[in-house]
C-alpha cells in the first residue's frame, strides 16, 4: 500500500460520496496502490454507511475534534504516504499525483496552496473574503516569520506526509490547532517540506460549516504564539526593557524637555514600570523555553541550551542579589539625605528621582533570585521532563 487518503467526516452525508470519487480517480491518476479512509467523528446523518457503501474504508473515532478524527485515522492508515483533506468536496482529490510526484522527490511533508502566490486556485465564491485576504495571508506570514516555514498558505486542508515524517511530528492537539502544530512541529524537526498548487470550490454543502473564520483564526494565531516563546514575549520585552532603562536613565538625572512637553519624575515612574515589565516578559519567555522543552513540545535549541548551561541557578541568585544590593544602596543614599535634613519636608521631585530607580533595582533583585530558582525547577530531570541537552563539545 502507497497511498491512503484520510478524509475527517462529522455528519457530511451531502458530500462524502463525492469526496470518496475524487480520491478515487486521483489514486488512479497517481498510478499508485491506495486505499481511502473516513475517519467518522460521531456523525449522525448517516455519512458512516454512505462512506462504505463508496467503497471507503470508515474508522470510527469516539473522542470528538478535528486533531483527534485525523490522528485515528492517519494510525489506521496501512500507506506510506498519507493525503489528508476536508470532506466538504472544496477540495479535489484528484490531484493527489502531484503530491505523490513530491513523495517520490523524497519530501516529508506535502502542502497544498490555494492562494495565487503559489500557483493555487480559488473559485468564486469559495471562500469568504476574511479568510482570502485577511485570515490566510496574514496567519502564513506569521508562520514563515515565526518557524522560517516556506508554505504559503499555512492553513491549506489539503495536504500530505510520509508515515515516517507524521510519526517524527508527534502531534498532540485534538482540534483545529492540529493543522498548525504539523506545519510548525514539522519546521523544528527540519523535514522536508515542499509545495503545491491545488484547487478550492465553493463548499458542497447546504449546511453552515464547521470552521468559525474569527474564533478559528484566533485558536490557530494563539497556537502559534504559544509555540514562539521568543515573539510573545522575549522580543517584546527586550524592546520594552531597553527603551524602560534609557528613558529611566536620563530622567534619573533631569527632566527632558519634548517640543513643548516636560517629561519629569512621573515619566520617570512609568519609565521604570517598562523596566519591570519588559523583564518580567524576557523571563517569561525562559520559563516558557524551558518547560516546553521539558515536555517535548519544542525540540531542544543549542543556543539556548548554551545560555541555560551558562546562567545556571548559582548565578542567577548571585545577580539577583548584586542589583538587589544596588538597589539597598541606592535606598540607603536616599535616607541618609533624608537624615540630613532633620527628616523633614525634602524637595518632591529630587525625592522622588532618588527613591523610584532605588525601589525599581530591589524589585527586579527580588525577581531575579525567585526567577533563578522556578527556572532551575522547571528545568529538574524527572520521570516525565528532561532539562535542555547542552550541545556537544
Amino acid at each position: 500500500m502507497e497511498l491512503s487518503v484520510v478524509i475527517p467526516c462529522l455528519n457530511e452525508a451531502e458530500t462524502i460520496a463525492r469526496c470518496i470519487e475524487s480520491a478515487r480517480r486521483g489514486i488512479q491518476c497517481a498510478g499508485v496502490r491506495g486505499e481511502i479512509i473516513v475517519a467518522d467523528n460521531g456523525s449522525a446523518d448517516g455519512s458512516p454507511a454512505i462512506a462504505e457503501k463508496s467503497g471507503a474504508r470508515v474508522v470510527m473515532v469516539a473522542e470528538k475534534g478535528y486533531g483527534s478524527a485525523l490522528r485515528v485515522g492517519i494510525q489506521a492508515a496501512a500507506g506510506k504516504w498519507i493525503l489528508m483533506g476536508d470532506a466538504d468536496d472544496s477540495y479535489d482529490f484528484s490531484e493527489a499525483d502531484r503530491f505523490v510526484k513530491k513523495f517520490r522527490e523524497g519530501f516529508d511533508l506535502v502542502m497544498g496552496c490555494r492562494l495565487p502566490a503559489g500557483g493555487g486556485t480559488i473559485l468564486p465564491g469559495a471562500m469568504p473574503w476574511k479568510n482570502r485576504w485577511l485570515g490566510n495571508p496574514v496567519l502564513s506570514l506569521i508562520g514563515r516569520l515565526f518557524f522560517k516555514c516556506p508554505a504559503h498558505d499555512f492553513h491549506c486542508g489539503l495536504r500530505g506526509f510520509t508515515r515516517a515524517a507524521f510519526e517524527k511530528m508527534d502531534l498532540q492537539t485534538t482540534g483545529m490547532e492540529f493543522a498548525s502544530e504539523m506545519v510548525i512541529k514539522s519546521t523544528f524537526k527540519q523535514l522536508k517540506i515542499a509545495e503545491v498548487p491545488v484547487t478550492l470550490r465553493p463548499d458542497g454543502r447546504s449546511r453552515p460549516p464547521h470552521l468559525k473564520p474569527w474564533r478559528d483564526g484566533w485558536r490557530h494565531l494563539r497556537f502559534m504564539l504559544l509555540f514562539s516563546p521568543r515573539w510573545l514575549f522575549f522580543a517584546p520585552g527586550i524592546l520594552l526593557a531597553l527603551f524602560g532603562i534609557a528613558l529611566a536613565a536620563a530622567l534619573s538625572v533631569q527632566n527632558i524637555a519634548v517640543g513643548g512637553i516636560s517629561l519629569n519624575v512621573g515619566t520617570l515612574m512609568m519609565a521604570c514600570m517598562a523596566v519591570v515589565v519588559g523583564f518580567q516578559l524576557v523571563v517569561f519567555a525562559f520559563f516558557t523555553k524551558v518547560f516546553a522543552i521539558a515536555e517535548g513540545l519544542l525540540p531542544d535549541d543549542p543556543k539556548f541550551s548554551r545560555v541555560f548551561r551558562f546562567f545556571n541557578l548559582e548565578k542567577g541568585i548571585l545577580a539577583g542579589l548584586a542589583v538587589l544590593l544596588a538597589g539597598i544602596v541606592l535606598f540607603l543614599r536616599a535616607a541618609w539625605i533624608w537624615r540630613q535634613h532633620g527628616f523633614g519636608d525634602l524637595d518632591y521631585e529630587q525625592n522622588l528621582r532618588r527613591l523610584i530607580p532605588a525601589a525599581t533595582l530591589i524589585v527586579l533583585g527580588v525577581q531575579t533570585v525567585f526567577s533563578s530558582f522556578f527556572m532551575s525547577a522547571l528545568g529538574l530531570k524527572t520521570a516525565k521532563r528532561k532539562p535542555p541537552e547542552p550541545p556537544p563539545n
